[in-house]
């Protein structure tokens, strides 16, 4: 009698990107990587349809499936291409400006022809009704709910049907909050409604305006988006459990998802720095800036003690490339990163100033690069790396894509070389230079926020386009050591299978630390854990007691603008807690600062909890034995940095290399979804789990 065999372990992943839909697919631990062309008009289409063809190439049947974990840049492409809904704000009577006043701050004060990104919901569309909370939760002014029905027929003639409610103090006191969502949901059950004291229940105002507004113009797209794709599964055969990538680096349900849509806009990058984080621990690494390039945008990020940077802020859409305090604030759990539209897709052109430029246009999917068969005629990043012969027109991303090297030539000499009065393979060579000059300004300056030191820091590259340009960011960054993880063309998608469960609550609750009121703080605390353990598990059979618990209070001295984050024990508060909360603020202030303020009264402003549920132990990588000259699978002719004339440089295919394989630039290295670029000066070597270690061999100036 033949024993029956073992039941596979496969988890599913997808990342919608700009230009390309990632796809990964994990068998007992083993990655399975493609890329497929996204598909703009219906992105689940490249969802289901790449993902069940490689499933068939891989025997494996939808209903083997245990998990699904999905990220996407709609709501982020819906924000910054205005594509959202067409949605209406109800605020507090004598505040319908808050959008359009901000808080009238100036991220450049010497330009007098400033120009500050619009808010989502026009000022003609932007309402009030008679009611008014203290900042203590306490009625001041009741609800007048007959203005309630007579602004909801305002509302329907307009055909507007996603509403955003913010109420002054409505994170104090949400009943008037409620009862217009409850009237409103009465008369029209088909329409959205996203509450500030459900979206973002914080102080200060125009954050959580902003936030909210954010939450309901994307909220119809995502849930109609997110509805088809739950269907689409089920029809298809899957059984198993759908999770969300949030911003925040944790996992969330579906139906948390289509509630709080606005926690998906940075989805995609928050798993790549998941996988950063992961790398910087098997790597034993404790200092790493994450470098993603994918074919809209590129983003840097930092690891510190094998954890991503996370904020409770976060700015989209800004209007000044990546100036802080140009955007649209959003309240929200965020890994911190700067993102600049540099990626393969971003179109190149002259400026005013007969300079090369890049982005922040992209040519997405469709038409695509020039060098791509959709029809595209206009000069990109990857039609600049194409012609100087850094990626294989034969096989690029797996062979899937056949690439059109004179069509790539043609664009770039009729858009840039005539106007230059240069060749096209030179102003490839411009394109090259430009965008990495930019995303390493980008760094520069997201370090110089971040005090941060880049020398003693390495480097994560993944994304499809970023081991392209890796090496020369790291150069000019004076970054010595580049580390290229295994399938790392689709680096966020393997990041969103390393993601724990987790959701986050955050809750304005303002106490003194004087006569600290420790029953009634535990008391807040436990109920917003009781909350995030019903996300977390609901539905999904899953163990509530294998979350951890993290709880966080926002603390300041009183009459201070910003606060300062005190980690909290997980234990009950108890009699103590006066004399500790002090302490513990100190202690950070001081660490901030240098200096405390003796004597000065100390307030909680803010609280979060967060329930992040288990990950799987982490191990550092063995140490490499012998090194071993690599095996080339052929070569490919090279324009080196500098110009003059191409050279044939060896070719190695990365799936045919073993532990220890070794090799020095200049050469590339090809693999199913990307193609490392490494130059004169530097060396790569295979380590364990087929990891790619680059170091700078000489000063490279």
């Amino acid at each position: 009698m033949h024993s029956p065999t073992p039941r596979k372990n496969i988890r599913w992943a997808t990342d919608i990107g700009g230009t390309f839909t990632d796809i990964v697919i994990s068998i007992d631990g083993e990655m399975h990587a493609r890329k497929v062309l996204t598909t703009p008009a219906q992105p689940e289409r490249a969802v289901i349809d790449g993902s069940l063809q490689m499933m068939s190439d891989l025997g494996i049947a939808p209903e083997m499936v245990d998990i699904f974990v999905h990220g996407t840049t709609l709501a982020t492409n819906a924000i910054l291409e205005r594509r959202g809904a067409r949605c209406a704000l109800i605020g507090t009577e004598g505040f319908r400006d808050i959008l359009s006043i901000g808080d009238e701050g100036r991220f450049d004060q010497y330009d007098i022809f400033i120009e500050k990104v619009a808010p989502l919901i026009a000022p003609e569309l932007c309402f009030t009704l008679p009611e008014r909370m203290s900042a203590a939760g306490e009625v001041l002014l009741p609800l007048d709910e007959a203005a309630v029905h007579a602004l909801m027929q305002r509302i329907e003639a307009l055909g507007i049907r996603s509403v955003a409610i913010c109420f002054i103090h409505g994170y104090a006191n949400a009943a008037h909050e409620r009862r217009v969502a409850q009237i409103l949901a009465e008369h029209h059950p088909d329409w959205f409604i996203s509450l500030s004291s459900e979206v973002c229940p914080e102080v200060r105002e125009y954050e959580r305006c902003s936030t909210t507004a954010a939450n309901a113009y994307v909220k119809p797209i995502m849930a109609g988006y997110l509805q088809r794709l739950e269907q689409e599964l089920a029809d298809k055969g899957f059984r198993c459990p759908t999770y969300l990538m949030t911003s925040g680096g944790g996992l969330t349900t579906l139906r948390s998802a289509m509630e709080f849509p606005i926690r998906l806009v940075e989805s995609g990058p928050a798993g790549g720095a998941i996988l950063a984080a992961h790398v910087a621990r098997l790597c034993e690494r404790q200092n790493v800036l994450a470098f993603d390039m994918g074919g809209t945008t590129a983003k840097v990020s930092f690891i510190d003690d094998f954890e991503p940077h996370t904020s409770r802020s976060f700015e989209v859409d800004r209007a000044s490339g990546f100036r802080k305090g140009s955007g649209l604030p959003l309240r929200i759990p965020v890994i911190d990163m700067v993102e600049i539209s540099a990626g393969g897709g971003s179109l190149c052109d002259i400026g005013m100033f007969d300079n090369i430029t890049v982005g922040p246009e992209s040519a997405s999917s469709v038409p695509g690069p020039a060098c791509y068969p959709n029809g595209g005629a206009r000069p990109t990043v990857t039609d600049a790396n194409l012609l100087l012969g850094r990626l294989d027109a034969h096989n690029f991303a797996g062979g899937t894509i056949a690439l059109d090297s004179a069509a790539a030539a043609a664009a770039i000499g009729r858009t840039l070389g005539e106007r230059l009065a240069c060749t096209a393979r030179i102003a490839a060579l411009g394109v090259s230079q430009r965008v990495e000059e930019n995303m390493a300004n980008a760094a520069r300056v997201h370090a110089s926020e971040c005090g941060k030191d880049l020398a003693r820091f390495s480097m994560v590259a993944f994304g499809g386009a970023a081991p392209v340009h890796a090496v020369a960011v790291a150069r000019k960054l004076g970054i010595r050591q580049i580390i290229l993880p295994p399938n790392a063309g689709v680096g966020s998608a393997v990041g969103f299978l390393l993601a724990p469960m987790k959701y986050e609550l955050v809750r304005s609750h303002r106490m003194p630390v004087a006569g600290f009121d420790h029953a009634r703080a535990q008391a807040l605390l436990q109920a917003m854990e009781d909350e995030g353990r019903a996300v977390v598990t609901a539905g999904q059979g899953a163990n509530p007691a294998a979350h951890r618990v993290v709880r966080r209070a926002y603390m300041r001295y009183m009459g201070q603008g910003h606060e300062v984050l005190v980690e909290l024990p997980t234990a009950a508060l108890d009699s103590q807690a006066e004399v500790q909360l002090r302490q513990w603020f100190e202690s950070q202030y001081k660490a901030l600062y240098g200096r405390i303020i003796p004597d000065a009264q100390i307030e909680v402003v803010t609280w979060t909890v967060s329930l992040i549920g288990p990950t799987a132990p982490v191990s550092a990588l063995p140490a490499t034995g012998e090194r071993q000259a690599a095996r080339r699978a052929g070569t490919r002719p090279l324009l080196a940095d500098g110009g003059g004339e191409f050279e044939d440089v060896p070719v190695f295919w990365r799936p045919d290399l073993a532990v220890g394989a070794h090799f020095a630039g200049p050469a590339l290295l090809d693999d199913e979804s990307t193609t490392l670029l490494l130059p004169a000066g530097y060396t790569a070597q295979v380590v364990a789990q087929r990891y790619v270690i680059i170091d700078e061999t000489e000063t490279t100036a």
